[in-house]
């Protein structure tokens, strides 16, 4: 069985809704399994640090996480067009797997939610793609022959599944993101098996 892992980082919620879809098509592939982590937030205040295990949800991402996956599916809300801070912390935190080689050749995509309309959401995508072509992993994106891609109202871009998720509404992930973040999933696995042959 491949692994595939999916890492986010949410405070409201719909990254980590995103996570779940794009989880759902990673597991339609045959031979392919999800596991979903997720990153602690990084406190402001020197003293403060998170618990080594969280309270609920989703356990937290351990290097072995990463040196055991066979592709990676990286998620992060919008922070000033730029990945939130937590997400980078841990980013930060993966030297030993960049010098021992371990991502690469393996595929990686990304997705992010903003609270606002025009917030950064490719250049989040963008962004986030760098530290994993570091990394040594080949980035996949989602192609408009997804035929979300041309209906979507919403979120979804050739760079990675993305939501609009306005600042105080509740917004779920649309039919369209939905589909978007799936096939997303999908075609990572699929990348999966075929670069570990």
């Amino acid at each position: 069985m491949i692994q595939v892992l999916v890492v986010y980082y949410s405070q409201q919620g719909s990254t980590r809704d995103m996570a779940v879809e794009i989880a759902a098509g990673i597991e339609n592939v045959v031979g392919c399994e999800a596991v979903i982590r997720t990153v602690p937030s990084v406190s402001s205040k020197i003293e403060s640090s998170s618990a080594s295990i969280p309270q609920s949800g989703d356990p937290y991402v351990e290097l072995s996480d990463l040196k055991d996956c066979s592709g990676l599916a990286l998620g992060s809300p919008t922070r000033f067009g730029n990945m939130a801070s937590a997400m980078k912390y841990f980013l930060d935190s993966t030297s030993s797997i960049w010098l021992g080689g371990e991502l690469e050749g393996k595929p990686a995509s990304v997705f992010t939610s903003t609270s606002s309309l025009h917030g950064g959401q490719e250049s989040t995508l963008l962004t986030m793609m760098v530290p994993l072509l570091h990394l040594g992993m080949v980035i996949s994106g989602v192609p408009y022959s997804v035929a979300a891609m041309a209906n979507t109202k919403s979120g979804g871009t050739p760079y990675g599944a993305s939501h609009w998720n306005p600042a105080e509404k509740a917004v779920v992930l649309s039919d369209e993101e939905k589909k978007i973040c799936q096939a997303q999933g999908k075609r990572l696995a699929q990348l999966a098996i075929k670069l570990s042959d």
